[in-house]
C-alpha cells in the first residue's frame, strides 16, 4: 500500500533524528506534553477502538453506496468485485474514519494502521469481525461482553448475565475496571442478587428477582405495610413491628449550640437560633429564654427591650437618644450635625462663622482686622462654644456691609486654630 504523507511525517523525522545522532535503526522518542485541564475524562482505549471500528464499518457502507448507485448491473458487479477489497477503497475509508478533533482516534489509528491493512488484505475471511480481531485479540484493549480486567475475568453473576441483570459491572468489556457491581436502586449484594436497604422480595425464581419498597422508615421489612417492619432506619425505633420516630431533643442524641434550641423532625432533628433577647433558650421567641441578653429585662415571662433613653445616657450638648433593639445610640438634635465628635449647628446661608482666636475679620472695604475689633463695632450677634472649646461668633456680614455700598454682600466662613 502506498504511504500517505499525512501519516508518514513523524516516522520519517524520527528516523532522520536517529541517523543524525548516530544510533542504528529507528529511535522512537516520546515527547511529554504538559497536562491540560479537560472538562471530561479521557475515554477508555477500548471505547476509542470500538468507535474507530464502528466508523470504519460506516465508511465501508458509504463507499459501496457512493460508487455504485444503479445502472448496468453486469458492469457494476464486475467493477464491484475489483473495488470491494481494493487498496483504493481502504484508503477512502481510512481518510474519513476519525474526525479532525478526535485526537484519541487519530493516535490509535496511527498505532494500528498496519494491523488494519493486514486484516484488510489477509484476515477478512477467517476473522470477519474487525472489532474482535483488532481491539480484543490483536491490541488487547477490550474483553468480551460480561468480562473485565487484563485477563478478561467473568463479572460477578457470570459473563452471560453480569450482576444478575440488575446492575453494571465496572470495566465490563475492557481490560480495566474492578468488576464491582453497581446495582440498580432496590438491589444489593455482590452480584445484585439481593434486595437492598429499604426493599423486600416481592417475587423470586431461578432467574428473576423483583424488589419492592418498604414502608417509609423501615430499613428491612417483610412487606409494604407499616406493620411489616423488621428493622428501622436511623432516627427511628422498632415498636411492635412499627417504626416510631425518636425525639432526639428529649435525649442526649441532640447536640445544639449554647444559643440554639432543638426542634424534632421525622427521623432527625434541627438546631435553630434563639431570639436576640435570649442568652440560651428552650424554644422560639422571647418567652422561652433561660436568661435575658444585655439590653433586655424580664417582664413577666418574656425578655423585653430596655429603653435606655429614659435615663441620661447622652450627656453631650445638643444630643438626643434614640432607642434600638437591645441598645441605643446618641444622635444630634434637629438642626445640628456631628463634626469632630460634637454636635454643631448647621450653617445658615448668609452667616459668617469665626473661631475666637487671632482670625482676621474681612472688612467692607476689603481690609482685615481681628475678631475683637469686630466685636467692638457691635457686629457680633451671637457667641457660643465651638470645637475644642473655642468661641464661635456669627456675624451678619450682609446686613453690616450692604448699607456702606462697598458691595460685600456674599456670606463667608473662616476658621482658625491654635
Amino acid at each position: 500500500m502506498a504511504p500517505r504523507s499525512s501519516r508518514g511525517i513523524a516516522p520519517a523525522m524520527l528516523c532522520g533524528l536517529s541517523l543524525f545522532l548516530g544510533f542504528p535503526g529507528l529511535v522512537w522518542v516520546q515527547i511529554s506534553v504538559p497536562p491540560q485541564s479537560s472538562p471530561h475524562t479521557e475515554p477508555h482505549p477500548c471505547h476509542t477502538c470500538r468507535g474507530l471500528v464502528d466508523s470504519f464499518n460506516k465508511g465501508l457502507e458509504r463507499t459501496i453506496r457512493d460508487n455504485f448507485g444503479g445502472g448496468n448491473t453486469a458492469w457494476e458487479e464486475e467493477k464491484l468485485s475489483k473495488y470491494k477489497d481494493s487498496e483504493t477503497r481502504l484508503v477512502e475509508v481510512l481518510e474519513g474514519v476519525c474526525s479532525k478533533s478526535d485526537f484519541e482516534c487519530h493516535r490509535l489509528l496511527e498505532l494500528s494502521e498496519e494491523l488494519v491493512e493486514s486484516w484488510w488484505f489477509h484476515k477478512q475471511q477467517e476473522a470477519p469481525d474487525l472489532f474482535q480481531w483488532l481491539c480484543s485479540d490483536s491490541l488487547k484493549l477490550c474483553c468480551p461482553s460480561g468480562t473485565f480486567g487484563p485477563s478478561c475475568l467473568p463479572c460477578p453473576g457470570g459473563a452471560e448475565r453480569p450482576c444478575g441483570g440488575y446492575g453494571h459491572c465496572e470495566g465490563e468489556g475492557t481490560r480495566g475496571g474492578s468488576g464491582h457491581c453497581d446495582c440498580q436502586a432496590g438491589y444489593g449484594g455482590e452480584a445484585c442478587g439481593q434486595c437492598g436497604l429499604g426493599y423486600f422480595e416481592a417475587e423470586r425464581n431461578a432467574s428473576h428477582l423483583v424488589c419492592s419498597a418498604c414502608f417509609g422508615p423501615c430499613a428491612r421489612c417483610s412487606g409494604p405495610e407499616e406493620s411489616h417492619c423488621l428493622q428501622c432506619k436511623k432516627g427511628w425505633a422498632l415498636h411492635h413491628l412499627k417504626c416510631v420516630d425518636i425525639d432526639e431533643c428529649g435525649t442526649e442524641r441532640a447536640s445544639c449550640g449554647a444559643d440554639q434550641f432543638c426542634v424534632n423532625t421525622e427521623g432527625s432533628y434541627e438546631c435553630r437560633d434563639c431570639a436576640k433577647a435570649c442568652l440560651g433558650c428552650m424554644g422560639a421567641g422571647p418567652g422561652r429564654c433561660k436568661k435575658c441578653s444585655p439590653g433586655y429585662q424580664q417582664v413577666g415571662s418574656k425578655c423585653l427591650d430596655v429603653d435606655e433613653c429614659e435615663m441620661a445616657v447622652c450627656p453631650g450638648e445638643n444630643q438626643q437618644c434614640e432607642n434600638t433593639e437591645g441598645s441605643y445610640r446618641c444622635i444630634c438634635a434637629d438642626g445640628y450635625k456631628q463634626m469632630e465628635g460634637i454636635c454643631v449647628k448647621e450653617q445658615i446661608p448668609g452667616m459668617l462663622y469665626i473661631l475666637t482666636d487671632f482670625t482676621p475679620k474681612i472688612g467692607c472695604d476689603g481690609s482685615y482686622s481681628h475678631l475683637h475689633s469686630a466685636v467692638e463695632t457691635g457686629t457680633q450677634e451671637t457667641a457660643r462654644p465651638g470645637p475644642h472649646g473655642k468661641q464661635v461668633a456669627e456675624l451678619d456680614v450682609k446686613s453690616r456691609c450692604s448699607d456702606s455700598g462697598a458691595g460685600l454682600v456674599h456670606s463667608q466662613r473662616a476658621s482658625s486654630r491654635r
